[in-house]
């Protein structure tokens, strides 16, 4: 594992009412129209290989590990300007260099809608064929993340160092050589999706499933904002309510994503608490069995599926 990645499960919580440290974000799935040109973008420009394919149904990942579903829905209507959903998903490799390659295939092969400093990761931005957002973005060393007065983690959005990202792509910045003009077509193993950023119609709603419910701890939020996380880590989910959405979701675009507990303790908590949410909030959710788990459809009409490893 790259120095440059630190996960969630280097820091521990006592705490039972919150998701234990090693709890990550999974597989991510989409609805699609063109599932053609979608499965094409994640393959040649976020560097996803297609691991398995069918005429309605494509599933792609990194070194054998599925990240991303993607489903073909022509008949569902596109996302509508107000409805809730996607803001990004973020796309995490392992290193400076990984990052320094992204860019090399965006720039290429793509567009890029912007980039930022976030002082605990380097970031780059971008919408997929039918409109999703996309991050793709590597991690500081944990012991590099400013902290605020509370001793909790804190980011912020600064300028990006673009030409230091490109300068190490292939090893250039540490070899002294210039970094190859052809992309590198596929996203190093350790690349994984760090966070899903969601828009909701409501923060209040988004806290009392997410951090009441399932657990997470609430670090960096404003007026419209909420990043919360487990063990530490800066944030698995993101939430903001940045562009008046006021409906459920109900178009194409995210269909579901995951979060990974650690054991079946865990998921037993999870529902556990959300269990009590239930009997003591008016948000309305729902919570359903699984093979594999639960999954819980929170307010807006988006999925989380919470398994084990």
């Amino acid at each position: 594992m790259s120095a440059d990645r630190d996960d969630a499960g280097t820091a521990a919580s006592d705490d039972a009412d919150r998701l234990p440290a090693g709890t990550r974000v999974g597989r991510a799935a989409l609805r699609v129209a063109d599932l053609d040109e979608t499965a094409a973008f994640y393959r040649d420009v976020v560097g996803l290989a297609v691991l398995d394919r069918t005429a309605e149904r494509a599933t792609l990942g990194v070194d054998g590990t599925p990240l991303l579903v993607l489903r073909r829905d022509a008949d569902r209507p596109a996302r509508s300007r107000t409805d809730a959903g996607l803001f990004h998903a973020a796309f995490r490799v392992p290193s400076r260099a990984a990052l320094g390659e992204a860019l090399g295939r965006v720039r290429e092969r793509w567009r890029l809608d912007g980039a930022s400093d976030h002082l605990v990761s380097e970031a780059l931005y971008l919408d997929d064929p039918e409109g999703n957002g996309v991050e793709i973005y590597r991690d500081r060393p944990r012991e590099e993340w400013p902290v605020d007065e509370g001793g909790g983690v804190r980011m912020g959005t600064e300028p990006p160092d673009v030409e230091g990202v490109v300068a190490a792509a292939g090893g250039g910045a540490e070899a002294g050589e210039a970094a190859s003009a052809d992309p590198v077509d596929r996203a190093p193993p350790g690349t994984d999706v760090g966070h899903v950023h969601l828009e909701v119609t409501s923060l209040s709603a988004f806290e009392a499933v997410y951090v009441d419910g399932l657990g997470f701890e609430v670090g960096t939020s404003g007026p419209d904002v909420r990043f919360v996380a487990a063990g530490g880590y800066h944030h698995h989910l993101g939430a903001n309510t940045w562009r008046g959405r006021t409906d459920p979701a109900a178009g194409r675009g995210l269909a579901w994503f995951e979060v990974v507990v650690p054991d079946e303790g865990a998921l037993g908590a999870v529902r556990a608490r959300l269990d009590a949410v239930a009997g003591e909030s008016e948000i309305g959710f729902t919570v359903d069995e699984r093979d594999d788990g639960i999954a819980v459809t929170d307010a807006d009409g988006i999925e989380v599926r919470v398994r084990t490893e």
